[in-house]
């Protein structure tokens, strides 16, 4: 099948950044004084939008206030326990360079919020940037809803079977499915049986290791 473009997830694909995310609502809950059980959180919402994340930890309906503002301290704390050592997916500016080469269209399907896309993208420095972002905060449903996905395919004007996305989690995994996608496996964060499919194409641990298979070389990339 032809290939058109690419759709990257961002956290945990792009950027090394989950550990992160999981140490940051373990300082937001003990400035909260609450009892977290962080895997099973991080279990449940990785790849959801900020609203759905505070309503799984909440137990509750919220208001979109309240989201937004329990959203904002979580995430500025990850930002800032992640910025002193913020890291790259090891091998990933490199492979994004390699696909935009071979003529490839780029986006990004984050359930991330701006300010965690402006974060990364800032440290990444891509040239030239993804020609789409689409976020989990412009009132899309996240993972593993498609929405995000088929979204970031239409903005590219790129048929969503002729997309690959890249992903680390198992929600972002079956979205892509969803969606009508092939996908990519980054376990860095996951097993490979934990990211399978029979959409999926490839499961490497980083994009180091998906270069050295000649990935790209592999798939029918159009021409025209």
């Amino acid at each position: 099948m032809r290939t058109d473009a690419i759709i990257f997830d961002m956290d945990g694909t792009m950027i090394d950044s989950m550990p992160w995310h999981a140490q940051a609502w373990v300082e937001f809950a003990r400035r909260r004084g609450m009892d977290i059980d962080v895997p099973d959180l991080m279990a449940r919402t990785t790849g959801r939008n900020g609203t759905e994340c505070i309503v799984e930890l909440l137990g509750r309906p919220v208001s979109q206030d309240e989201a937004d503002a329990l959203t904002h301290e979580k995430e500025t704390i990850y930002r800032e326990l992640f910025a002193p050592r913020f890291s790259e997916v090891a091998g990933f500016r490199q492979f994004a360079t390699q696909v935009r080469a071979r003529g490839l269209k780029v986006a990004v399907g984050t359930a991330g919020d701006i300010g965690n896309v402006e974060f990364a993208l800032g440290h990444l420095g891509l040239e030239p940037a993804p020609q789409a972002i689409v976020r989990g905060d412009e009132g899309l449903p996240g993972k593993p809803q498609p929405a995000i996905f088929l979204e970031a395919a239409r903005r590219i004007a790129a048929a969503p079977e002729h997309c690959i996305v890249f992903e680390d989690a198992p929600f972002g995994i079956e979205a892509a499915r969803r969606a009508g996608m092939r996908a990519v496996a980054i376990c860095s964060t996951h097993t490979p049986e934990q990211l399978a499919g029979p959409h999926v194409l490839a499961a490497v641990r980083d994009y180091t290791e998906l270069m050295n298979t000649d990935f790209l070389e592999s798939i029918h990339v159009a021409t025209a």
